[in-house]
């Protein structure tokens, strides 16, 4: 490898759609080729990684498209971005069977409905989280996909579930509220857009927790807002989680993430 652009597990996790944990396991496994520069200090070829992963860069079933046209306000006079699709445009695309289409910063972007895997973790931790709201804030909400959220007038997305605190009802479609706390559960065709995507959006948009779930992995990541960016407060894998920001909220891993 030498001659090659070296990179970092966090900068190979972007490119992969993969935990940096999953990184390190990998690598600790011998299964994609690295470079130890120091103690447990590793750098990586990209294009040897995905060879050995038999991995290309974006899955194929999704795919961001910029918009095909644009609106009367899209003009530079008007301030709004050239060439970014904008939600009323947005709003006049039909639905696909079998996909989920979002906007995120002006990029349609067209994925495949979630697995039953998926389904299966989103429901159990929906239950734990409608439990938990109704005793610390009854009058809030908790919604799960799908249905729009407008972050901006180039982004609207549709979070795998969703909590709006009792003084910021949902009051009209798509909900305008911002959320308190975003949670994306993880599919083999989304977790780019979840890692890289969405978390910037959601940082943008000023929403105060976001949970990236793992349910490959069996992981949680959980990201606060602080000064305007996203800090990791909480990565895990096994035993019992508790968040600092969420008292009396206490996940059993091990049945979230169950098979049956």
């Amino acid at each position: 490898m030498t001659g090659k652009k070296l990179i970092t597990a966090q900068e190979l996790s972007t490119i992969l759609g993969l935990s940096v944990d999953t990184i390190w396991r990998y690598t600790r496994d011998q299964r994609i080729p690295h470079i130890e520069i120091g103690p447990r200090q590793y750098r990586y070829v990209e294009a040897e990684v995905l060879k050995a992963l038999g991995h290309r860069r974006a899955p194929a079933a999704v795919c961001e498209q910029p918009a095909p046209y644009t609106g009367s306000g899209s003009s530079p006079e008007s301030g709004a971005d050239s060439g970014k699709m904008t939600h009323t445009e947005f709003a006049q695309i039909p639905a696909e069977a079998g996909y989920i289409l979002q906007l995120i910063d002006g990029l349609l972007v067209r994925e495949p409905t979630p697995t039953y895997r998926h389904q299966r973790v989103s429901r159990r931790l929906q239950q734990i989280l409608i439990a938990y709201f109704e005793r610390v804030d009854p009058h809030g909400e908790i919604f799960n996909a799908p249905l729009d959220v407008y972050l901006d007038d180039y982004t609207v997305v549709q979070p795998d579930l969703f909590y709006l605190p009792g003084i910021r009802p949902a009051q009209r479609d798509p909900v305008d509220s911002l959320p308190d706390l975003i949670v994306e559960i993880l599919s083999p065709s989304t977790a780019r857009t979840d890692r890289v995507r969405k978390l910037n959006s959601y940082q943008k948009a000023g929403v105060p927790h976001y949970w990236i779930v793992d349910p490959v992995d069996c992981l949680i990541e959980c990201y606060k807002l602080e000064n305007g960016r996203y800090v990791a407060l909480t990565r895990t894998a096994e035993g019992m989680f508790e968040h600092p920001d969420f008292p009396g909220l206490i996940l059993d891993l091990q049945a979230l993430f169950a098979e049956a």
